[in-house]
């Protein structure tokens, strides 16, 4: 199903909730009061089929100053506007907010309905000429304009045929990205419970989803149990629709207006973003201003850095991402200050005088779909997921960045670690050379890399050696310092007598205590057994020989003769040769060979 969501503008009592009553037959006022002072406060929603067969939503806005907030939840999320503007009256106050509105959203798609030509025909010609002129600054500056009457029916025909052409003129959405639905309404229906209901931009949703709400002071997850658009039920529903959904696990007072619907750990949460201005001004802006996005109106403080950009700051949590366009509202005087891109969703902390000089410095470079390297950069190390959460496109590396993974490296970041690495290794070998090397959590530690497989990255890159969760320069372990004569007389000794493994005084005379032996261990020259039971690596074989020379099975004492050595010796060696399955124990008493 091809559907599509317009959003209606424009001064208050121009006409818009009665031409959408006309296009659709629907009373788009919802409350009683509205439809008693014939002024409307809040969101109207109605539908209707175009002369293509195309299904179009309309988000009917107030118009009145007093109602800003509640035009600008309805104009927020909906990517097409029809801009009313009365033939009697022509541009008002209100209609300068919706254009600034307009403005600051950046809505490129819609048209001008010039209504109530039935009370003024002579002067539709002048009025478009007008509304032409007030809304050249924005993306409507080139939108057809169509002269109506609700009351006669005077042009309604040529509106729909108009809002099929620019309809089909918007770009299609993504239907299989990542759902963030703004709530404009939750309400309780008898026998189904909560229903929230919203524009859905992009992506796809289904009955049997999982969702998380993202509220004010909370995330709950939530399963969608019916959904429904245009009075409809569906199983599953893409963009643009005007969806309601039916949710299990949530209460509807628990739901707000301003709250998020989003795929699950699909979206980050944050309280501060860097901005440029895409209009009005920023520089002479009051330090508090409302931060209208989506449906939600959130107060912020904004730190400008100078007329282009500026550091919001958020009083709760709100998902944001690159690209992504806020309106700023001056609470006091209820105008709209002007309207700014989001560069970046997650901005360095700004701690240093003159930090801000050099960050306006690095925002006038950004792009606003993101600047990759220098995102990466900043950095020095970032999940490519996370680039994607920022909504930064992450399609492949640029020069300069290193795919490790799921990790983007900076270039010069990956060649400091190694740099630091392998110095920090070769320090701790020059104070202790007895040392096996440095572990590897100090490793991590010393970097700030807690990923294993990063860490390993740069281990390879250092070319260090691994062993045992220690690093080491390549050779060594094969170097044992001033122990190194110590160890050689103890082999000339072994050579001599393979298994009269040196006492405990023995070792000592030769000062080779447990560092020195671990050590000739680790470079290969000694093999230890058991407590205090020091050999050379080769005596497990040359044990072998001996022992296939006897009767099998043999007894302990029987190989400890045939190997010439005490039971101190000859029971840590039996044992280790049955750890390596070369010899079996078949009692208490006896062993035999495996042959």
């Amino acid at each position: 199903m091809v559907s599509y969501v317009v959003a209606t503008a424009g001064h208050v009592d121009h006409g818009k909730s009665t031409l959408v009553r006309a296009l659709t037959g629907m009373e788009p006022d919802r409350w009683a009061e509205e439809r008693r002072r014939g002024l409307t406060i809040d969101l109207g929603f109605a539908w209707t089929t175009l002369p293509s067969g195309t299904e179009v939503a309309f988000v009917d806005v107030p118009g009145h100053e007093r109602f800003l907030g509640n035009m600008l939840a309805g104009l927020g999320p909906v990517p097409v506007v029809c801009f009313v503007v009365a033939a009697d009256e022509g541009w008002r106050a209100q209609s300068d907010d919706h254009r600034d509105a307009v403005a600051a959203l950046g809505i490129e798609h819609g048209l001008i309905a010039v209504t109530r030509v039935d009370r003024a025909p002579e002067r539709v010609a002048q009025v478009v000429e007008q509304a032409r002129a007030e809304l050249a600054g924005t993306g409507l500056a080139g939108a057809p304009a169509v002269a109506v009457s609700a009351v006669d029916g005077t042009g309604l025909d040529a509106l729909r045929v108009a809002l099929d052409d620019v309809l089909a003129a918007v770009p299609a959405p993504q239907t299989d990205g990542r759902v963030r639905l703004w709530v404009d309404r939750s309400f309780t229906i008898t026998g189904a419970g909560t229903v929230v209901t919203g524009t859905l931009p992009a992506g796809t949703v289904a009955v049997g989803d999982t969702l998380e709400v993202l509220g004010r002071n909370s995330t709950r997850t939530v399963v969608i149990r019916g959904l429904q658009s245009h009075g409809r039920a569906h199983d599953r529903l893409g963009p643009v629709s005007r969806v309601a959904l039916n949710l299990r696990g949530i209460a509807a007072e628990d739901v707000h207006r301003g709250d998020v619907l989003a795929t699950p750990v699909g979206w980050p949460q944050t309280t501060a973003v860097d901005v440029r201005r895409v209009s009005g001004g920023l520089e002479d802006t009051s330090a508090w201003l409302t931060v209208h996005v989506g449906t939600a109106a959130v107060p912020a403080r904004v730190r400008p850095f100078d007329e282009d950009h500026a550091r919001v700051t958020l009083d709760r949590a709100v998902p944001l991402v690159a690209g992504d366009r806020i309106v700023l509202r001056d609470p006091g005087t209820r105008r709209i200050v002007g309207g700014a891109v989001v560069l970046d969703a997650d901005p360095p902390a700004l701690r240093r005088r003159g930090d801000g000089a050099r960050r306006s410095s690095s925002l006038a470079a950004l792009d606003p779909g993101g600047d990759v390297l220098a995102e990466v950069a900043r950095r020095g190390v970032v999940e490519r997921d996370h680039l994607v959460l920022l909504g930064i496109s992450a399609d492949a590396p640029p020069d300069g960045v290193l795919a490790l993974g799921r990790w983007w490296v900076h270039e010069p970041t990956f060649e400091a670690w190694q740099t630091r690495l392998r110095s920090a290794v070769s320090d701790l070998h020059d104070r202790d050379p007895l040392a096996a090397g440095m572990s590897r959590g100090a490793a991590g530690d010393l970097l700030g890399i807690e990923d294993p497989a990063l860490l390993g990255e740069v281990v390879k890159a250092a070319e260090l050696e691994s062993a045992g969760g220690m690093l080491s320069l390549p050779g060594h372990r094969e170097t044992l310092g001033p122990a190194e004569g110590a160890v050689a007389e103890l082999e000339i000794r072994l050579r001599a007598e393979p298994f009269a493994a040196p006492e405990a005084d023995d070792l000592a005379a030769l000062r080779l205590g447990a560092r020195e032996l671990a050590a000739a261990e680790r470079a290969g020259r000694v093999l230890r057994l058991g407590e205090g039971v020091v050999l050379l690596p080769a005596a497990p074989a040359l044990a072998m020989r001996a022992l296939a020379s006897l009767a099998q099975p043999f007894t302990t004492s029987q190989a400890r003769q045939a190997l010439g050595t005490t039971r101190r010796v000859a029971i840590p060696l039996l044992e280790h040769l049955d750890s390596r399955g070369w010899t079996r124990r078949i009692d208490g008493g006896h062993r035999e060979v495996v042959r």
